[in-house]
């Protein structure tokens, strides 16, 4: 079930409604409703996905009783690795098999080995495993290092696994910050309610308008490549810098405010990274609650910074071109992952941080939009291909025909209503994302019905999948 579309509007009310009739009665009764609703919700997809889900739920429950009840460290780790192997092995199968099969056919065949007929499982990605693998992985590694007390209450930990707003895109949630929040008395809140109900408005506008109105003219160059000059193809990926902000940060805000109609608070996944004046300040505002849990679970362990200079970079090299492959089984993001670990490489190299100004600002959304390209190109050949063009043939800037005219320029007043709304709330204090136009509440109203206003007019809707569903 997507958020964009009618049945989740459908849903959404009714699950509501059910949550909210029970906060007289148990937390129990609560949680019931809600895991019933998430596996409605994931189940929406493919029903056959939830024996995953439920699956990974039962194995890192258990796990988790066991750590605890284990006498030394080396029985804890035994148990650990139980829930490791099991979530990157199932990761591993629905995601990479045919990756890696298909990478050893190629590396065969360039050396010589024809190989030609392979029969290979016709294997269906389940939407979100990526995002919920991570977060039981979470679970039970927080309980092996003592910061979590493993949970028995079932029903509560599996709708912390399966909770819909943030299941198949995230955030990330860390058990320790979420999973408490089922285990304690939630109270109706019309002051959270209409919090959260700003941020989905503020999340479609992103969504509906920004990015699906950007996405029109970036797919038909980026699928297109060798009918465009460098300046379309320049325009596009800046474009797409947009798009993917626009489509996941929006994601998020959904997801966050749903979260809030429920009475629970998700970690903020994004903010203002386009501000950034360096690299490493990107990947600080970037997504998160994905940056945060590479370098808690994986860089750290490796020994971050904390060892010789070689092995430091080593270290942050290995763990982007890990975070690309996560991204998704295509070269293009393992490359587009070794890109940004190379840049914080030279970032250090060249004396750290860089002081924040407009040119660093600007600096840095180039070097970022220039590794996008690797993210959206269609293939490794496409990505050097358009790169190519950019600095050989700049040629002339293709906008469209037609409608597509209409949805770049409503695009670009997006994009710009969106720079300016950031800029507030970089730059001046006291400016929050519900009230960015005004402190007034009757101007809060009136401009909150004009995101409506727009998202229904200028929304493109028709189930666009988000971008991330995909991971």
């Amino acid at each position: 079930m997507y958020f964009n579309s009618f049945d989740f509007l459908i849903f959404l009310p009714i699950v509501f409604v059910a949550y909210w009739l029970f906060e007289k009665r148990k937390i129990r009764f609560q949680n019931v409703i809600l895991l019933i609703a998430s596996y409605v919700f994931y189940g929406w997809w493919d029903w056959r996905f939830l024996s995953l889900i439920g699956l990974s739920t039962l194995v890192d429950y258990f796990v988790g009783i066991r750590i605890s009840l284990c006498d030394t460290d080396k029985l804890k780790k035994r148990w650990l690795l139980v829930s490791i192997f099991f979530n990157l092995g199932v990761l591993s199968f629905f995601k990479y098999c045919h990756f890696f099969i298909d990478s050893w056919v190629d590396l065969c065949n360039s050396i010589g080995y024809d190989i030609k007929d392979v029969t290979t499982l016709n294997i269906i990605l389940p939407v979100g495993i990526s995002f919920y693998t991570f977060q039981t992985m979470s679970y039970t590694i927080d309980v092996y290092r003592d910061k979590l007390k493993p949970t028995k209450d079932f029903i509560s930990f599996a709708a912390f696994v399966s909770f819909f707003p943030q299941l198949v895109a995230g955030p990330i949630e860390r058990a320790t910050h979420l999973l408490p929040q089922f285990l304690k008395e939630r109270k109706y809140s019309k002051e959270s309610i209409s919090y959260g109900i700003k941020l989905i408005i503020w999340g479609f506008f992103l969504k509906l308008v920004l990015a699906d109105r950007t996405a029109i003219y970036v797919n038909s160059v980026y699928n297109n490549v060798e009918y465009h000059d460098g300046l379309s193809l320049i325009f596009a990926t800046i474009l797409f810098a947009f798009q993917i902000y626009g489509d996941f940060a929006g994601y998020s805000l959904i997801a966050i405010g749903t979260a809030k109609l429920f009475g629970f608070d998700l970690m903020t996944n994004f903010r203002r990274p386009y501000f950034s004046g360096s690299i490493h300040e990107f990947w600080n505002r970037w997504h998160i609650s994905l940056s945060t849990w590479f370098r808690d679970y994986l860089y750290i362990p490796l020994g971050g910074n904390r060892v010789g200079r070689y092995r430091w970079f080593f270290n942050l090299f290995i763990t982007f071109l890990i975070s690309g492959l996560w991204h998704g089984a295509k070269w293009t993001f393992v490359i587009w992952g070794a890109i940004n670990g190379i840049y914080l490489i030279i970032e250090i190299l060249c004396n750290g941080k860089k002081r924040k100004g407009i040119l660093n600002i600007i600096s840095t959304f180039c070097f970022i939009s220039f590794a996008w390209i690797f993210f959206r190109a269609n293939s490794v050949n496409d990505a050097f291909y358009i790169i190519n063009k950019i600095f050989t043939e700049p040629g002339k800037l293709y906008i469209g025909s037609g409608d597509d005219i209409a949805a770049s320029l409503y695009a670009v007043l997006a994009i710009f209503l969106l720079v300016i709304i950031e800029f507030k709330r970089e730059y001046l204090q006291n400016i929050t994302i519900i009230n960015f136009f005004t402190k007034k509440e009757i101007g809060r109203m009136f401009m909150y019905a004009t995101l409506i206003y727009l998202i229904l007019y200028l929304g493109v809707f028709g189930h666009s999948q988000f971008i991330y569903f995909q991971f």
